[in-house]
């Protein structure tokens, strides 16, 4: 019978596997298509309505395309829509969120040293803060910045630094990332679902109906879409700095995400301009480069230190006690000072690491309890960790570590994996 454990980490891997699949899907036809509009050319003979067009090869054939400003003088028998890949990621990241830092809030989403929250508060402040980004910057849109594009980025990037401050108030270090990427996705799906699609439909039926689209609909959906393709970059790094506590165990984390949010103008503005035919502004890759080299520096300031010593004040919770009280815990808690301790812990041991890995510290009694989860499935039921089992944890060291997490859990043993 396969454990729920066992279970739980397969889910999650396939709703990442889902998410990346979709993201890759959502990044790439928007990059393609602002490429494309950029390198947009105008040449005689071309359709009433056209705007220019560019030739392209790929896959041994060549594509003649041409865009239209508002719509052309008929409408096509069929019409490609460009909208569930990005419902598809948000919806798989959602989904992602859950099973991760709501189902595993005591671990993942509350950090009590921060904010003394129970599990339900750190969920409701979770899932209505994606809503706030939205709301405002909507606002922004529709007001009189609509017609000033850099004040109104200029606003969002404040937006963007304040909500990585506030969430780093209340919540982990690794959910202070994921969830300013979250808040920033939402505002991307967001603009697909209430503004870009809507006005593209507008658009359709006033041609289907014999009316003149209006080309503001048109204008306002290409604001919204280039906002998207400078907030694309931070909102990878932010995904993937979950798993790099370098970037994400530092009070300075929102100050990081900061600069990662200028890096993906600085990047964006080198690529957009050479598809659009203005040369190569290599000047953005010493400032981008100069922006990573402040992110490394933040990353080790001496203030780093407080994420360990604030995580050492704090008591147990139920769950954390259950597995410090069940039955092996003292012999599994000697197995992991033996093989485990040398690199997670706050000064790490081992040649080459300077933090520890992921930022688990497994140095106490209370550390080991609360990560128990991962050190049975990195060291019980897979032979993950150690990694190349450096330290030789020998298999009955592991089984051990099965039985104590069966005791404190009352699971059925699972086979273990081969050593």
């Amino acid at each position: 019978m396969l454990d729920v454990t066992i279970f739980g980490d397969w889910l999650s891997f396939a709703v990442r596997w889902v998410h990346v699949i979709t993201a890759i899907a959502w990044i790439g036809s928007s990059f393609y298509f602002i490429a494309l509009d950029l390198g947009l050319r105008k040449v005689p003979h071309l359709p009433v309505g056209a705007h220019g067009e560019e030739w392209q090869v790929h896959g041994g054939g060549f594509y003649h395309i041409q865009k239209y400003l508002v719509a052309p003088e008929n409408m096509p028998d069929h019409l490609v829509w460009f909208k569930w890949e990005s419902y598809s990621t948000w919806l798989s990241g959602a989904a992602l969120m859950m099973l991760i830092y709501w189902a595993g809030a005591e671990l993942y989403l509350i950090d009590a040293a921060k904010a003394d929250l129970a599990v339900w508060q750190g969920i409701a402040i979770s899932a209505a803060s994606l809503t706030i980004g939205w709301l405002v910057y909507d606002f922004l849109c529709k007001s009189g910045l609509g017609e000033k594009p850099t004040q109104l980025m200029l606003l969002l990037f404040v937006l963007l630094v304040a909500m990585g401050w506030g969430y780093n108030q209340i919540f982990t270090g690794r959910a202070t990332m994921l969830h300013l990427g979250a808040f920033t996705a939402t505002i991307m799906t967001a603009n697909v679902f209430f503004v870009i699609m809507p006005n593209q439909r507008i658009v359709v039926k006033d041609l289907q109906a014999g009316r003149t689209p209006d080309p503001k609909y048109g204008k306002i959906a290409k604001l919204r879409s280039t906002h998207n393709n400078y907030l694309t970059l931070p909102v990878i790094f932010l995904m993937l700095s979950t798993h790099y506590p370098l970037a994400f165990a530092t009070p300075y984390n929102w100050l990081i995400a900061a600069l990662v949010f200028l890096m993906g103008v600085t990047i964006r503005h080198f690529f957009n301009t050479m598809h659009a035919g203005g040369g190569m502004k290599w000047w953005t890759w010493g400032v981008t480069v100069a922006l990573f080299l402040g992110v490394m520096w933040l990353s080790t300031a001496p203030l780093m230190q407080m994420d360990y010593d604030a995580s050492e004040a704090r008591d147990l919770t139920p769950r954390e006690q259950r597995f410090a009280d069940a039955a092996g815990f003292d012999e599994v808690q000697d197995i992991v000072l033996g093989r485990c301790s040398m690199c997670h812990t706050r000064e790490p041991g081992w040649p080459g690491i300077h933090r520890a890995p992921k930022n688990v510290l497994l140095e106490t009694g209370p550390e080991i309890a609360a990560a128990a989860e991962q050190i049975f499935l990195q060291s019980g039921a897979s032979v993950a960790m150690p990694p190349a089992n450096v330290t030789f944890m020998e298999p009955e060291e592991r089984a051990q570590i099965v039985a104590w997490y069966r005791a404190a859990t009352g699971g059925t043993p699972v086979k273990l994996a081969a050593n």
